[in-house]
């Protein structure tokens, strides 16, 4: 969570009834003016990518898989690879320098209380302490596997240990794996000789007998073990068709877009046009209030092998408008106190208090 930096416009107190208005100039205002600079957001596109590292390692009874266990194409050779597994996309708001601002206060003004952030983007105007804080989402953890690590050869009876070769003690082992599997038949038919007493109990020797059972199972098909790793990357957004947006290699894992070892993952930007921006004009930039963004809106798609990823509407603020509160909503009938979207710099709500 970003830290804020609250600043308070003092007025100095003056017993006259004359109402003042609060004074916005576009640029940074130097000199003896009293006031406050904030800056407006502009949009990027963050990309979260969730990668898995698998490592295969072969059991040492894997030539011998098909043959006792029927289990096909189990590989003799370690590897290793990746896996992509989810892409999600938030929108980011990072100062616009184009778009600085500085709140004149006159001597008969009501003066607001401007949050802000570290990066000086306006927060709110007029809400109490924290109100312009962005809500922590709590991040779900990945679910994990839990079935403890074990040796399968701490299973093994002393004829599989004693047998007088690889190819022997790869039979014995899956005569003992099928022999297991043939006991949890019996205890989940109620038909074994030592029947548990109560459900407690059951299960505890179902488990016992499921880890035998994977463990020496593992001699045969060889064991993947996994690391998650998570990457993100920032994108400016404009209009865009089909640009890469990163690489994936499949050996490599998330790779530069220069790295031609990996494939490219495709990001296409479409501009929705559902803000009707006016010509840009040249002139100097004309300031009537406190300024806003009206963001407009795009289409992002993310495409990898010709399989789509990601297909949704983010607000853009690049794609749309800054837009001005009345300077005369600022006086000293009334307080008004704004909230607006750090990420977008649009306004989230709107309230009236009178004085």
């Amino acid at each position: 969570m970003k830290k804020k930096n609250i600043v308070l416009l003092s007025a100095l107190l003056f017993s006259v009834t004359a109402v003042a208005q609060t004074e916005v100039t576009a640029g940074v205002t130097r000199g003896k003016d009293y006031g406050v600079t904030y800056v407006l957001p502009k949009t990027e596109i963050e990309l979260t990518v969730q990668v898995t590292k698998n490592i295969y390692t072969p059991g040492e009874f894997s030539k011998y898989a098909d043959r006792y266990l029927r289990l096909n194409n189990v590989s003799s050779e370690p590897e290793t690879y990746w896996t992509l597994d989810k892409i999600q996309t938030e929108v980011i708001g990072v100062p616009d320098k184009e778009n600085v601002y500085f709140v004149k206060m006159k001597d008969k003004t009501v003066a607001p209380l401007i949050e802000l952030s570290k990066d000086g983007i306006v927060y709110s105007i007029n809400m109490p302490l924290g109100n312009g804080q962005k809500k922590a989402v709590p991040v779900q953890p990945k679910a994990t596997n839990n079935t403890p690590n074990v040796n399968p050869r701490d299973f093994l009876t002393e004829e599989i240990l004693m047998a007088n070769s690889t190819a022997k003690m790869a039979e014995l082992v899956a005569k003992e794996i099928y022999n297991i599997r043939e006991s949890k038949n019996a205890l989940l038919r109620g038909e074994a000789d030592n029947m548990p007493k109560d459900g407690a109990q059951l299960k505890l020797m179902l488990d016992n007998l499921t880890l035998q059972e994977r463990a020496m199972t593992e001699m045969f098909a060889g064991k993947v073990t996994t690391e998650d790793k998570t990457y993100t990357i920032r994108i400016v957004p404009k209009e865009m068709n089909h640009e890469v947006a990163f690489r994936f290699s499949k050996k490599l894992g998330v790779v530069a877009n220069h790295d031609l070892a990996g494939e490219p993952v495709y990001i296409t930007i479409t501009d929705l046009k559902s803000i009707n921006v006016p010509p840009a004009d040249n002139s100097k930039k004309q300031v009537d209030g406190v300024a806003y963004n009206v963001p407009g809106r795009a289409k992002v798609t993310l495409n990898y092998q010709n399989e789509e990823l990601y297909n949704a509407e983010i607000p853009v603020t690049q794609f749309g408008v800054v837009e001005y509160l009345a300077p005369v909503l600022f006086n000293k009938n009334s307080t008004i106190k704004v909230l607006f979207n750090p990420d977008t710099g649009g306004l989230v709500k709107v309230d009236t208090e009178s004085n």
